[in-house]
C-alpha cells in the first residue's frame, strides 16, 4: 500500500483518549467533595511524575492520566463550595435527607455535588432526578420523583446537617 494512502495524524489520534465532558452544571461542592477533588488532583500528578521520570512518556497510561488530571483541575477550579448554615429547615447541598416512598419504607441519602456522588453510599448527585425532587423540600413535604422507571410519590420525613 502506497503511504499516500496513511493519515498519519488519524493514527496518531487513536491513540489518544477522548476527553472527560464537563458539566454545563454549576459546580456545587462540599467541603468533603473539595478535599476530594483536591486529593484526587494532587494523586494524579504524583503518578503523572512517576511515571514521566520512569521513561513511559509514550504510554497510553500516561495519556488518561493527563486527561483525567485536565478534567480534575477544571472541576477544581469551577468549585463552589456550599456551606450549611447552622440552622436547617430545607434539603440543601450537604445536608441528609430521610424521606418514605409509596410503600412507607424510609430511605436516608445526602445531597452532594456531581463529582462526589456515590448512589450505593448514599451519596446523591444535587442535580440528579432524587437531588432535584429533594432540593428545596421541608419535613412533611410530598414530592414527584421522576424517575426513569416512572414516577413515584416521597414524603420528606427529616432534613439535618450530617456530623
Amino acid at each position: 500500500m502506497s503511504r499516500a494512502f496513511v493519515n498519519e495524524d488519524a493514527i496518531q489520534q487513536a491513540d489518544q483518549p477522548a476527553e472527560r465532558l464537563l458539566s454545563d452544571l454549576p459546580n456545587h461542592v462540599t467541603p468533603r467533595g473539595l478535599q476530594r477533588l483536591q486529593q484526587q488532583v494532587a494523586d494524579i500528578t504524583a503518578e503523572v511524575t512517576q511515571l514521566r521520570q520512569s521513561g513511559n512518556k509514550g504510554d497510553q497510561r500516561l495519556a488518561d492520566l493527563q486527561r483525567d488530571l485536565r478534567y480534575f483541575q477544571a472541576r477544581l477550579g469551577s468549585a463552589q463550595v456550599v456551606v450549611l448554615p447552622e440552622q436547617i429547615d430545607r434539603a440543601m447541598i450537604g445536608t441528609q435527607v430521610t424521606y418514605l416512598d409509596e410503600a412507607d419504607q424510609s430511605y436516608q441519602v445526602q445531597l452532594v455535588g456531581e463529582d462526589e456522588a456515590s448512589p450505593e453510599q448514599g451519596l446523591i448527585n444535587w442535580a440528579s432526578p432524587l437531588g432535584r425532587a429533594l432540593l428545596g423540600r421541608q419535613v412533611g413535604d410530598e414530592v414527584v420523583w421522576q424517575r426513569p422507571a416512572g414516577a413515584m410519590s416521597i414524603e420528606i420525613t427529616a432534613v439535618i446537617r450530617p456530623d
